[in-house]
């Protein structure tokens, strides 16, 4: 098959970062040549043969230009996301995500790259019990929980939108559900479910296994590595400005996630749900019929397969 990124000029914004990094790996697999950008943190990844620009700072329009100045493509990963627990009330990271991504796609536009990637969120979605297809984004106001962030994951598709109406840049929108994998956050007062209860489980070994919310509480989650081939189908084949859900297209509960983790570890502790602790939306699945359709996108690993290799991944690098 066509390997269509071989020697293109590919700017991935938020290297350092979880997603970031896989996009890194895979780009560099497929023979793309890679420049990214630090300014907080340093990349996760052995950097070398990528282009590595220090201090680039995405709320700046300038460091912008800097960094995706004679790429062909940009993939978007940059900008912090919100945790489940401040999720509700968080003002702060809705304005810094839409500056970021602002200044980000009016330096493509300046700079006339090809084709923009992002990653946008299902947390747009409204709260409807099912499987949503990409057609009901817009069909009622996003969950509760999710209010302000969800109007912030939509407007920026708006802005998108904007952007490619006025300039000759196409747009490859990926909507992404819960993502889990290796180089994700595992710092327990701001990471989310799955590296949580990995940390907890596998370094700190707690028995009782407590566990917040209720066992019932369903995501859809797709393991990182599928996440970015699925990602790099859109960019290549995508049709401009038309949304794909990028998911695994059916929902796994977090009792499943907990069951899941005991049986890779091998490991048997009591489990405690403590339903008295705040959690977003009962129920987020998406069908991903057109991305398999027209796309022709199917995930390669089962969620069993994926948290075998994250919890390996974990224990090697972080276990001590």
């Amino acid at each position: 098959m066509e390997n269509f990124l071989k020697g293109k000029n590919v700017v991935v914004t938020g290297g350092s970062g979880f997603i970031g990094s896989h996009f890194l790996l895979e780009l560099q697999k497929r023979g793309a040549n890679v420049k990214t950008h630090t300014f907080r943190s340093p990349l996760q990844i052995d950097s070398t043969g990528i282009e590595v620009v220090e201090n680039i700072d995405l709320t700046k329009l300038d460091d912008c230009i800097e960094l995706v100045n004679g790429a062909e493509y940009v993939i978007h990963c940059g900008g912090a996301i919100a945790h489940p627990s401040t999720v509700p009330t968080d003002v702060q990271i809705s304005l810094a995500q839409l500056n970021i991504i602002g200044n980000v796609l009016e330096a493509c536009a300046k700079t006339n790259v090809k084709r923009f990637l992002d990653l946008n969120s299902s947390t747009g979605y409204p709260d409807i019990r099912k499987p949503l297809t990409e057609d009901e984004f817009w069909t009622d106001e996003p969950y509760k929980s999710y209010y302000g962030y969800g109007w912030m994951r939509r407007y920026r598709e708006k802005l998108m939108e904007h952007v490619s109406k006025f300039s000759g840049l196409e747009i490859a929108l990926a909507r992404c559900t819960a993502i889990f994998g290796p180089y994700d956050n595992f710092n327990l007062k701001t990471c989310h479910v799955v590296p949580a209860l990995i940390k907890r489980h596998v370094l700190h070994q707690e028995d009782p296994f407590n566990v917040w919310g209720s066992p019932d509480v369903v995501r859809d989650f797709l393991y990182v590595k599928d996440v970015v081939n699925g990602a790099l189908l859109i960019l290549e084949k995508g049709k401009s400005m038309r949304p794909y859900n990028l998911g695994y297209g059916g929902g796994v509960t977090i009792g499943e996630i907990v069951e899941t983790i005991l049986k890779v570890t091998k490991q048997t502790p009591k489990v405690e749900w403590d339903i008295s602790k705040p959690t977003t939306i009962p129920f987020r699945a998406v069908s991903t019929d057109r991305i398999k359709n027209e796309l022709g996108f199917n995930p390669s690993y089962t969620f069993e397969e994926g948290m075998q290799e994250t919890i390996e991944w974990f224990k090697q690098h972080k276990g001590n």
